[in-house]
């Protein structure tokens, strides 16, 4: 299996040019973390990835096929999309929202059969959201609709899922769980490309690591090589303390340089 492979993204918008040559591979079973200040690309990336940014150059591949040359429906089954800050304009309970998770899996106005509804059970149940299903969406906290909208992508049932700092609103419960189901889901042979401001949290989920800076790729490897001191103070301009707790590393920055990167 050949997985998701980014072949030198290149994506200019208004002008500006986002991301510049970057290339990529997420395969089945691992969970890949995208990482970079403020302004590095990360989110562009992910959206050119899908297609909803079209690179001026680059192709992405899916088990050696173009994305491109798939339908809509095709890439929905494979590649799900956990969006930052998703807005919600309509007033649908928490279990109709998840509801459209499935439908790449229904045929025009084919109803919800009991194996979509398995799928809604099992997403709400692994996100804590089940004691909101009967909510209306728009009523939520940001917390909850983060949780929401990443139940939503797990009813879909797509092995690829590409999520948007998924925990930046979430409290440290839900931002260990959600990282731990995430996990959980490539470990399954499933693959997951994330976008994480959380460093320590990086450090401990992600199998690998992608360093983006100004829209150009910097490196990319373990997770231990990409939060090098180096690396630290040069592209987030900042020093960590970092400590051992049996087999597991943690770090967490603690001081900022005055002549940090702009952003």
């Amino acid at each position: 299996m050949t997985g998701l492979q980014i072949h030198s993204i290149s994506l200019t918008l208004g002008g500006a040019q986002i991301l510049k040559d970057v290339s990529a591979a997420v395969k089945p079973g691992e969970m890949v973390g995208m990482i970079g200040p403020n302004g590095a690309g990360k989110s562009c990336f992910l959206k050119s990835i899908l297609g909803l940014n079209k690179p001026s150059s680059g192709r992405v591949t899916l088990e050696g096929r173009d994305i491109a040359e798939m339908s809509l429906k095709e890439r929905a089954l494979c590649l799900a999309y956990a969006a930052q800050g998703a807005p919600l304009h309509w007033p649908l309970t928490v279990e109709r929202l998840v509801a459209l998770g499935r439908i790449p899996h229904l045929g025009p106005w084919q109803k919800l059969r009991p194996e979509d509804h398995d799928e809604i059970e099992r997403a709400l149940t692994l996100t804590d959201c089940q004691h909101l299903k009967n909510r209306v969406a728009t009523t939520l906290s940001g917390g909850e609709r983060a949780r929401v909208l990443l139940a939503r992508t797990l009813a879909s049932g797509a092995a690829y899922i590409l999520a948007d700092e998924p925990i930046a609103s979430l409290d440290p419960f839900h931002q260990l769980q959600v990282m731990a189901i995430l996990k959980a889901h490539a470990a399954a042979g499933g693959a997951v490309l994330v976008v994480l401001h959380d460093l320590g949290l990086a450090a401990r989920t992600c199998d690998r690591l992608i360093l983006l800076h100004e829209g150009q790729m910097i490196d990319q490897g373990p997770p231990a090589h990409i939060l090098s001191d180096k690396n630290l103070s040069r592209f987030f301009g900042v020093s960590v303390s970092r400590w051992q707790e049996g087999q597991e590393s943690f770090l967490a920055p603690h001081a900022i340089h005055k002549d940090r990167p702009h952003q």
